[in-house]
């Protein structure tokens, strides 16, 4: 599959089968912005979230309650090992990433509840201690 110029290939089979997912599911495809170090953006470090979106285009809370093991997030940087997790939800609402037990290798998602996941627009993540953002690249149903 080539996204913006870059071949990529979902994998779904390591997210999760379509099967199991309900018609809310998108897989939302989120590229680094343009930041310091980066004036045009960077076109091969990024995030595919397989998640629940609302007709808005807004994370579904109640649909991710039901199929949280569903929600996946393949973050993806070039040189590096892509990195494999879920989305998850801390009690009081924030959104986070969680790759392995622990929180030290979490990152998380700014104003994810609020955020519409919709083409062209802009997401926060904090990874490293810093605050990232990234442009919503695709949306599609998986």
């Amino acid at each position: 599959m080539k996204i913006l110029g870059v071949d990529r290939k979902i994998r779904t089979t390591s997210m999760t089968s379509s099967s199991e997912l309900g018609p809310a599911f998108r897989h939302v495809r989120l590229l680094l912005a343009r930041e310091a170090g980066h004036p045009a953006g960077d076109r091969e470090e990024g995030y595919d979230l397989l998640i629940p979106l609302g007709a808005d285009g807004k994370l579904d809370a109640d649909e991710w309650k039901k199929h949280q093991d569903h929600c996946r997030v393949r973050g993806f940087q070039a040189g590096t090992e892509e990195r494999i997790g879920r989305l998850r939800r801390k009690p009081g609402g924030s959104w986070y990433i969680d790759y392995e037990k622990g929180e030290q290798d979490d990152e998380t998602g700014f104003r994810f509840g609020e955020e519409r996941f919709v083409m062209g627009e802009y997401i926060s993540i904090a990874k490293d201690g810093k605050m990232h953002t990234y442009q919503v690249a695709r949306v599609e149903k998986p």
